[in-house]
């Protein structure tokens, strides 16, 4: 329940209060030109102010989602002339944030939202006379702003798409786990597991999941989209995502309560249309910039405070709700013009023009350094960055911050798949990088001379995962059920690029089939030196230790005579895998992973101490195998893995079989996995997804196995991808 987790985190937690730090007086005595630019660095905040004796009204919902959008000419003019440019003047400030304070995820998101927290009134007085403030957070991951603290008893709910549902890109998910990994029961994903909060039943699902708040203070909302191939369009590609999260709050605040939304060039009339809903419904609402945002960029933060139109605006809403998706307002303006009263856009001119002539002055001043800095210009910019990073720690109170009261107490998780997206040269050599193949962007890239060298043989031998695994609390597992994997984009337990490139390789080899009417594997390189099935079999089954040999695969796997050996393997037969040969569905084929449990399980129920089980294994990118194998983990002294010249292109080798006390336990609860699995399999668009808690697929040495393995498969099937034709 939400009272339990809360006090599970107030209990690892603790109540954390603002210190004053160490003054230094080497700000005080810089000189005063500095001064004024750390001011002017730290400020720029600008809001809308309704005309005297009088107030800005929602106009009436008959008229919402009627009209096209329409173009505002001096904005327009704004937009054409900015371009995307970075700035380092910031840059030292999270450094020496990191250095001094002992933050938790100690990101540049993190220093800008502790600037927003010391910067405004973010915390309604109720919250502040009952000591107990309720925070949620859209589209938080990593977690920066959730631990970038709060000072009272504080309940916290945050969403993200989830970095753990295979079938979520990574053009727009976070893959940095480090506190979800630690905090997951707080993370909304809704009820098909993927965490979009741009689809209508997530909306009405997390009014229910946060219902035990006794009201809701705070909602930020940092969400964005990776916008690199268009970059001069991020304000209108964000638009749809930004209006969910602005619905979102809407729908959730509490009378009084604060919303944060990240947002970025205000340009355009969707974009006017928000900022007048928000500023009809809250008492403040300030265009901001913290000092802590590269200066160079188009990201403003809108702070609006104290929220007061509760009730006002249910109908209005209710029409929003109604109309709530990734469409939301994409074809057709949330407002017609004639409803923006002119008093409202003259400010929103006037905001934008400042904001922009603060973005081109970086611009041109970075351009001028670019061509050629002198040693007094790069002295002033060094004592710049230090004044800046002194300057923001005594403005807003930064002090060091124990371990005992970070959220994630014990520190972050062992297994920590950081997997960001590079960019890679200018904007147009990116482009014209796209416009080539994948063998050659592959070639080029981080990971081709990896990919391009032979296999050498025996590689994986010494990758082991002993066993067997401590006894686990099959009390806590249960059947997730989520929405079906169209395809598997990512996995916790792969390297996202290379998997990126193999998708993109077995689309291109799928349509290369189609034309030449086509059915033939996939060759076999003749210059690397990988085992055959008989060779691998033959070589386990020479093993002394291995006594009696269960491979859980069809026959056709081992094409050959096994000779030379004593012990001959018995074949049980096991799921089909040619049917996701070329399919970037991977080990997510829902019917492919029913047979392989239902393999597994009948194995383990005739075992017999000390044998060795062989299975012939396409990958392991899913949370479903993953736990499979982590079954496997509890009942084998050991496992390790060969990759093969066949198909399926690797095979699992458990050797040692010690079943664990709990064993009919484990047996009975598998049985009911495949119950639902056979339930489920008749709702269009489900899928059970995972069966074993992410906490303990996450734990030990078992994620690093499994990435091993992941890892020796790709590589190979792109080695050979790469030479054909």
């Amino acid at each position: 329940s939400f009272s339990e987790r809360r006090e599970l985190m107030n209990r690892g937690r603790g109540v954390r209060k603002r210190t004053a730090p160490e003054k230094s007086d080497a700000f005080e005595t810089c000189n005063e030109e500095i001064r004024v630019e750390i001011h002017q660095l730290f400020n720029k905040v600008r809001g809308y102010v309704p005309p005297a004796g009088g107030e800005w009204r929602l106009p009436d919902p008959s008229v919402v989602l009627c009209d096209p959008h329409v173009s505002h000419p001096r904005l327009q003019a704004l937009k054409q002339s900015l371009n995307e440019v970075k700035n380092q003047l910031t840059g030292t400030v999270t450094g020496h944030l990191r250095s001094t304070t002992n933050a938790e995820l100690c990101t540049q998101a993190w220093a800008k939202f502790y600037e927003i927290l010391g910067t405004f009134k973010l915390l309604p007085d109720n919250a502040l006379k009952s000591g107990e403030l309720n925070s949620i957070h859209l589209c938080e991951a990593p977690g920066a702003f959730i631990s970038s603290g709060l000072y009272c008893d504080w309940n916290w709910i945050a969403n993200t798409l989830n970095p753990y549902y295979e079938a979520n890109g990574r053009g727009c998910t976070i893959t940095d786990d480090r506190l979800i990994a630690h905090t997951l029961p707080w993370w909304f994903f809704g009820s098909d597991n993927t965490g979009d909060i741009m689809l209508q039943k997530h909306l009405l699902e997390l009014p229910r999941f946060v219902s035990n708040m006794r009201s809701v203070d705070l909602v930020t909302a940092d969400g964005s989209f990776d916008c690199q191939g268009d970059p001069g369009e991020q304000e209108r590609l964000v638009a749809p995502l930004q209006y969910c999260e602005a619905v979102c709050a809407l729908l959730l605040l509490g009378t009084g309560g604060s919303f944060v939304l990240k947002m970025f060039t205000l340009f355009e009339h969707s974009s006017v249309c928000l900022l007048y809903l928000l500023a009809c419904c809250f008492r403040s609402v300030n265009v901001f910039k913290p000092g802590t945002s590269k200066s160079g960029n188009s990201e403003l933060y809108i702070v609006c405070l104290d929220y007061q139109a509760k009730e006002q605006i249910r109908p209005l809403l209710s029409k929003l709700i109604r109309n709530y998706g990734p469409d939301l307002a994409s074809t057709v303006a949330l407002f017609p013009r004639r409803c923006i009263p002119d008093s409202f856009l003259s400010q929103h001119e006037e905001i934008c023009t400042f904001f922009h002539a603060l973005q081109v002055n970086t611009i041109q001043e970075n351009i001028k350094l670019f061509e050629c800095m002198s040693v007094e210009q790069r002295r002033r910019l060094e004592q710049l960055r230090e004044y800046a990073a002194e300057f923001y720690t005594r403005r807003f109170s930064v002090h060091y911050l124990p371990r005992k009261s970070w959220v994630c107490r014990g520190g972050v998780a062992r297994w920590v798949k950081l997997c960001e997206r590079k960019q890679m040269g200018s904007f147009n050599q990116r482009k014209e990088m796209d416009l080539q193949g994948w063998k050659q962007r592959l070639a080029h890239g981080n990971h081709g001379e990896f990919i391009e060298r032979h296999y050498a043989g025996k590689e994986e031998c010494e990758i082991v995962l002993s066993g067997p695994l401590d006894e686990c609390d099959l009390g806590a597992w249960f059947a997730l059920e989520g929405a079906a994997l169209p395809k598997v984009c990512s996995s916790t337990f792969c390297d996202q690029e290379m998997l990126d490139f193999l998708n993109e390789a077995l689309e291109e080899n799928v349509r290369v089939k189609a034309v030449n009417h086509s059915d033939r594997a996939l060759p076999v390189c003749s210059s690397c030196s990988i085992d055959s099935p008989v060779g691998i079999l033959s070589e386990i089954c020479s093993n002394p230790d291995v006594t009696s040999c269960l491979v859980l695969g069809r026959q056709s796997w081992c094409v050959g005579t096994l000779v030379g050996i004593k012990l001959q393997p018995e074949f049980l037969q096991g799921p089909s895998c040619c049917e996701v040969q070329d399919s970037t569905l991977h080990d997510g084929q829902p019917d492919y992973q029913f047979e392989l449990l239902n393999t597994v399980l009948f194995d383990l129920e005739k075992q017999h101490q000390g044998s060795t089980l062989v299975i012939p294994l396409c990958s392991v990118l899913t949370r479903f195998t993953s736990g499979l194998v982590l079954i496997l983990h509890l009942c084998f002294r050991y496992i390790t893995f060969r990759c093969s010249s066949g198909w399926p292109p690797a095979a699992l080798v458990c050797i040692g079989f010690s079943p664990p006390s709990a064993l009919p336990q484990l047996l009975d609860f598998l049985r009911d996995v495949l119950e639902k699995m056979k339930k489920v399999k008749l709702e269009l668009g489900r899928q059970i997804l995972q069966f074993v808690p992410l906490e303990e697929l996450l734990s030990g040495e078992l994620p690093r196995f499994l990435s091993s393995f992941n890892t020796a498969v790709v590589r190979q099937q792109l080695h050979v991808l790469m030479q054909v034709e």
